[in-house]
């Protein structure tokens, strides 16, 4: 399944506000709801921060996935963010992350949850695309940057 697929150009935030991990999955969590108002807020912050707790999602070179599982949802969720500043989210290698993708997975999903994953982490690690999701102009520019590149 394409990221393209999953990505509702309504749940792009080009630039995310927060300036800390909670308050960054509360806003990724918050851009989610605005297309899923069907989804319980406190559900999904407890899934994401149970998940952190593991440890951090922050992948390196700028890049965080926070991720979860949640019981009663259809199909895989995305969401994305931008961090203009970038900001401290316990990343392996102790860079600030300026780039987010939120992805909630049904919880009984194994091989597309970690296929989808898998997809993200190679999308990101392709240093020309994240260059670009930084100097995108708006979420639009970030959605269509995404579904070009996917390819």
């Amino acid at each position: 399944m394409k990221i393209s697929e999953l990505l509702n150009p309504l749940s792009v935030v080009a630039n995310i506000k927060a300036n800390d991990k909670e308050s960054v999955l509360s806003e990724l969590a918050d851009a989610l709801l605005a297309v899923a108002p069907e989804l319980q807020r406190d559900t999904v912050l407890h899934v994401l921060n149970e998940r952190e707790q593991l440890g951090s999602t922050g992948i390196g070179e700028g890049v965080a996935i926070p991720h979860g599982k949640l019981k009663g949802i259809p199909q895989l969720m995305l969401a994305f963010g931008r961090s203009l500043d970038g900001l401290d989210f316990e990343s392996m290698d102790g860079q600030p992350v300026h780039l987010f993708f939120l992805l909630l997975a049904p919880e009984d999903s194994v091989g597309i949850h970690l296929k989808t994953l898998a997809r993200i982490s190679k999308l990101l690690k392709n240093s020309d695309i994240r260059r670009q999701l930084m100097e995108a102009a708006d979420a639009e520019g970030i959605y269509q940057l995404i579904c070009d590149r996917e390819d």
